[in-house]
């Protein structure tokens, strides 16, 4: 029997970030699979760093499956990522499914995202901060609907700014959304900043953090990328998807612990820890939180199993 294909079309006509994001939750009250991480990367002409991944992950006797992927930054007209996801049964081998993996990779990271901003955002936080607006931006912002149904606006930064008011115009959801363009300022009145971009120095600035803040790092992948500055990261309670795939890897903590500014102690939990109860989640609204995604295979097997059964 031939594998099925689930297309990019298949997916974002079935898919739901609800769903998908209470899918995740479950999953992680479980021990994680078995993963491994391979990166290669390369400078590219403008100097990025483009990257080839082979993400494997295996959940013994239900499945195992593998993200092929590569990362160019300074694509145009082509995605930044693009990848094939292969999920396999568990028990045989055999293949069950051939997965649009540039579209399981926006879906995935944007509800990892939201799993862990629902545990550290305020309840009623009613400004959100889009720092960023690639293909993913969009994603983010359906997911922090999704568990914030009550946001009230909805901020768009991004260098070029024509991209932030084009994605400023296609938010829906009942949200008021406006492209901005002093992001200082913008960070001060935001209850969340989310941020996903490529950016090799800090963003964020820790002294323009109010009171409450929640910021949710996603962009930066290596030891030499950085979305917010040692402040931030000094004045925030710290939390990360996964230990395994941030702590050695991101240079939003790499680069704050090599300089003493924090130690791997400081890092309260992953989101194994908050979804058990492990770990505190949010303890007052005044206290600032900080959430640093790093992906990972396991998020591709959850989201790979998510999607097959929807499909099936």
């Amino acid at each position: 029997m031939q594998p099925a294909y689930i297309s990019a079309d298949a997916i974002a006509g079935r898919l739901n970030f609800t769903g998908l994001i209470e899918h995740l939750r479950q999953a992680h009250r479980f021990s994680p699979p078995a993963v491994e991480r391979v990166l290669m990367q390369h400078k590219s002409a403008s100097g990025a760093e483009n990257g080839f991944l082979i993400w494997p992950a295996w959940q013994h006797e239900r499945n195992l499956g593998i993200k092929i992927c590569t990362l160019f930054p300074d694509n145009r007209s082509l995605p930044a990522v693009q990848a094939l996801y292969v999920l396999f049964d568990g028990l045989d081998g055999s293949i069950q499914a051939l997965i649009d993996g540039t579209e399981l990779t926006y879906w995935k990271t944007a509800a990892d995202s939201a799993l862990g901003a629902d545990y550290l955002a305020r309840k009623d936080a009613k400004t959100l901060l889009m720092v960023g607006a690639g293909n993913l931006a969009p994603f983010l912002i359906k997911a922090y609907q999704s568990i914030r149904p009550d946001l009230e606006r909805v901020l768009v930064w991004n260098r070029t700014a024509h991209k932030a008011q084009v994605l400023a115009q296609n938010v829906r959801d009942a949200a008021c959304a406006q492209a901005v363009s002093d992001l200082g300022e913008a960070v001060k009145c935001a209850d969340i900043v989310c941020c996903a971009t490529t950016s090799y120095s800090p963003l964020i600035n820790g002294s323009w953090l109010s009171p409450g803040t929640h910021v949710d790092l996603i962009g930066g992948y290596t030891p030499c990328m950085r979305e917010a500055d040692d402040e931030t990261v000094r004045r925030s309670r710290l939390f990360v998807d996964s230990r395994l795939f941030t702590v050695e890897h991101v240079g939003d903590l790499t680069q704050p612990i090599a300089n003493g500014v924090i130690q791997r102690s400081d890092i309260e939990g992953d989101l194994f820890d908050l979804c058990t109860g492990r770990c505190a989640a949010r303890r007052s609204d005044s206290e600032i939180t900080l959430f640093k995604s790093g992906g990972g295979a396991h998020l591709d097997l959850m989201t790979a199993q998510h999607i097959q059964s929807l499909l099936n």
